[in-house]
């Protein structure tokens, strides 16, 4: 079964987490950043999401 989950939506959850638990960390950074690149879909979102994307593939095919 395969899953599909907006970048938006996850990144915005995992936004909401990171302030609500007051994380401060590099992740918490990370992902304050991408939720808010996402968002705002600037000039620079077909490097960064390439990036993304990569990074996406690569984990699922360690699930193979």
């Amino acid at each position: 079964m395969v899953l599909s989950i907006s970048a938006v939506l996850l990144f915005g959850a995992a936004s909401a987490l990171a302030v609500k638990t007051r994380s401060a960390g590099a992740g918490a950074a990370v992902v304050l950043f991408l939720f808010g690149f996402f968002v705002a879909g600037t000039g620079a979102y077909e490097p960064i999401r390439n990036l993304v994307q990569a990074s996406a593939d690569a984990l699922s095919a360690l699930g193979n």
